[in-house]
């Protein structure tokens, strides 16, 4: 297995089995035998929100008997049928008109239900961005200003989430407060590196992860709290509302560490293969140096070598270009490898494992010892980074990976595959 061809091949398939573990619909099922029943004479009340909500609402409706409604709410791009629910899509990772439609669609259905009804939340991610449901005196453009601006902050998916849950109705456990009095069960598919369940689509069935206070603390360490729009940072300067304690149960169905384990299992049958952290998060750039620094200390002589990572990279954002993290991380170790050069053949592949990676049709990268090379030849791949154009970047040199929407996400992995030359 020396060829990069093969290399590159294997890689494909190794994140190809880390999608398949994280099925949603399998897990929900897994899960769902035990949920708690409806009383006599109320109903079932299922609502599915983010990028694996027809998946795990196709598992759920095969296992709900007896009197119920459905909603499932997804993205555009996510073209997935799903008998016996009302299907939404909206827009991600920005909040669009539709989204709010969904969001005010999801809040009559959890007010109309009563206390014989159970309702069912099955939560993936996405769903954030999905179902923007604005706190009263907000809009859904201020949402999309704040969104996009903690988009290009650097802040972690934790600290976007905290400040998404105190401009919405839904998120921070909102959705479980409107469903009172009847008792809500949460099934959640983790795409947060530690599975923090209040970070997860913004923890709708969760209690908040933090105030209002703290949210606008972090927006200005981020340095963007002076760019919003005087409703927000209102909005954001008032004291806390009292909220009653949360009628919710929520289970992890799936994760990123989950899908980790299963690639290293696979991958041990044809490489040494160490997982070298469970938790790639911050600077996309700082993430790409510490990669590099592992494969540089394998040996030449080393056996064939898997190496691998899971988290949630930032990108800083400094030009105008088209990515994501992803793309961008692929791209900067291509960099590093033309720039310092690995003693050994290699293929470097980051995905997220819901197919899309930004507001881009792939899902990330897959780079060689010759990528940077090939890009070089047909443009200008330096100039392309330094504007965040890791999607063009990559495209000069074959080395996008594409795979459509999975129907589940549970963060990114990455895999670098390496063999004495």
């Amino acid at each position: 297995m020396s060829r990069i061809s093969d290399l590159r091949d294997s890689a494909t398939s190794l994140f190809e089995r880390a999608v398949a573990q994280a099925d949603p619909a399998a897990a929900v099922i897994r899960e769902l035998d035990r949920a708690p029943l409806p009383k006599a004479r109320g109903r079932t009340i299922l609502i599915a929100i983010g990028k694996a909500a027809p998946a795990m609402m196709r598992a759920a409706l095969t296992r709900v008997t007896g009197a119920h409604v459905a909603l499932c709410v997804t993205h555009h791009e996510n073209a997935a049928d799903c008998p016996g629910a009302t299907v939404m899509r909206a827009g991600h990772p920005v909040p669009d008109a539709a989204g709010e439609a969904a969001g005010r669609a999801v809040i009559d259905l959890l007010e109309q239900a009563g206390e014989d009804d159970r309702v069912i939340a099955l939560i993936s991610g996405g769903g954030s961005a999905l179902v923007p449901a604005p706190a009263p005196g907000l809009t859904l453009e201020h949402k999309i200003t704040l969104n996009r601006a903690l988009l290009a902050s650097g802040l972690d998916i934790v600290e976007m989430n905290l400040v998404r849950q105190q401009v919405s109705r839904l998120k921070g456990g909102g959705f479980a407060r409107l469903a009172a009095p009847a008792s809500v069960t949460g099934y959640l598919l983790s795409d947060v590196i530690g599975d923090d369940l209040r970070a997860i689509a913004s923890g709708p069935t969760v209690a908040p992860i933090g105030t209002r206070s703290q949210a606008a603390e972090t927006l200005r360490r981020a340095a963007v709290w002076d760019d919003l729009p005087a409703a927000l940072r209102s909005h954001l300067s008032a004291p806390d509302a009292p909220t009653p304690p949360l009628q919710a149960t929520n289970h992890l169905v799936g994760s990123n560490g989950q899908s980790l384990r299963a690639v290293a299992e696979a991958a041990r049958q044809d490489f040494a293969t160490r997982i070298v952290s469970e938790g790639l998060t911050g600077d996309v750039g700082d993430a790409a140096r510490a990669i590099h620094d592992v494969a540089r200390a394998l040996p030449a002589d080393a056996p064939a070598t898997a190496l691998l990572w899971g988290g949630e990279t930032t990108v800083r954002l400094a030009g105008d270009g088209l990515g994501g993290r992803n793309q961008e991380l692929a791209l900067r170790l291509a960099a590093l490898g033309k720039e310092t050069p690995l003693n050994r053949t290699w293929v470097f592949l980051s995905g997220g494992t819901d197919g899309r990676d930004g507001p881009t049709e792939a899902a990330g990268g897959i780079v060689d010892n010759d990528s940077w090379s090939r890009m070089a030849s047909a443009g200008d791949p330096a100039g392309l980074l330094a504007n965040n154009d890791s999607n063009a970047a990559l495209a000069l040199s074959g080395d996008l990976l594409i795979t459509g929407a999975t129907g589940t996400n549970v963060a990114d992995i990455q895999i670098l595959l390496s063999v004495p030359r």
